[in-house]
């Protein structure tokens, strides 16, 4: 039974010392396979190739980012100047709603002109014929005057010689009184008549003023349009270029995140190979540790059968 046990134990440990021996040849053999691929000039070329590559890829990702920073830049200058230009359109509007206050203003302004004019008009009319009408009256009542001194000439020829109680001198104070009466009332009214002229060639050079402001506003508020229609022209062609900048930069970042995961790819599919690698030899690694620790035991058993079994003999 022991030599039986022997002769199993050195069947069992020539079989590990083959496979051992097999697994140390393959060792060997994968060792300068990697050391020949290290020093080939095909594995340097393909090390090169793929530095190159990842290289361009980086200097890609750099002007990729360069570009994004760029136009991030430029879109705000654009959304500044977009700003800018709505502030002035904002300050434009607010500018022509004041003219056209102002112009609302001066036309209040102008019809009531009209209409002070056509008073006055009409109350240097009205006072035209009350002065007619004083006039009218006034030589009425002077040639009853006449009439009257005639008849009392007469009356006074006629009765020389009778004493006489009335006396001439009252009718020509009466005429001189009725005269300076006459001057009085001429006199105030031309001095009305004076001054609804000059009121009426005030309200005439207030006209004139208010048809020039009207003039003077129409002309900013043309103006005015002028600068808002070039300004909604640039505000369109910025938004135009700021569209168009828009679409090269989102398809930029497409291109971008198109290389980003072709290189996280690239690098999870050599993140896998080097696991595969690494658990390769770590399995040779366990395996010769187990092998190593068999053939331990089966020397330390051998060398306690080889003592036991020259024990006797000694």
């Amino acid at each position: 039974e022991e030599s039986l046990q022997m002769w199993d134990l050195n069947k069992r440990l020539e079989a590990y010392l083959a496979r051992v021996k097999f697994l140390e040849e393959e060792n060997e053999v994968l060792r300068a396979e990697i050391q020949s691929t290290k020093s080939s000039p095909a594995g340097d070329l393909w090390r090169v190739k793929y530095e190159e590559e990842l290289r361009a890829l980086r200097d890609a990702l750099d002007h990729a980012f360069r570009e994004k920073c760029t136009a991030e830049l430029a879109r705000d200058n654009l959304y500044e100047e977009v700003q800018q230009v709505k502030s002035r359109c904002q300050k434009e509007q607010a500018a022509r709603e004041e003219a056209k206050k102002q112009l609302s203003l001066s036309r209040k302004e102008l019809e009531e002109e009209r209409r002070a004019q056509i008073w006055l008009k009409e109350r240097a009319v009205q006072l035209e014929k009350e002065v007619e009408a004083l006039l009218e009256v006034h030589e009425e009542e002077k040639a009853g005057l006449d009439q009257e001194i005639a008849s009392f000439s007469h009356s006074l020829e006629s009765f020389r010689c009778a004493p006489v109680a009335f006396q001439p001198v009252e009718v020509e104070d009466y005429s001189k009184r009725l005269s300076d009466i006459w001057k009085g009332a001429v006199e105030t009214y031309k001095t009305e008549v004076s001054q609804l002229e000059g009121s009426l060639c005030q309200a005439k050079e207030n006209l004139w003023k208010a048809v020039e402001d009207n003039q003077q506003s129409q002309l900013q508020l043309q103006h005015l349009e002028k600068d808002l229609a070039g300004l909604k022209a640039r505000k369109e062609m910025l938004e135009e270029s700021l569209a168009q900048q828009w679409q090269e930069q989102r398809g930029e970042a497409e291109k971008f995140q198109l290389a980003m995961e072709a290189l996280e790819q690239e690098q999870q599919s050599l993140r896998v190979q080097i696991a595969r690698v690494l658990e390769d030899r770590q399995q040779l690694m366990h395996l010769k540790m187990s092998l190593s620790l068999e053939v331990a035991t089966y020397r330390t058993l051998l060398e306690a059968e080889s003592t036991r079994l020259q024990m006797p003999a000694g």
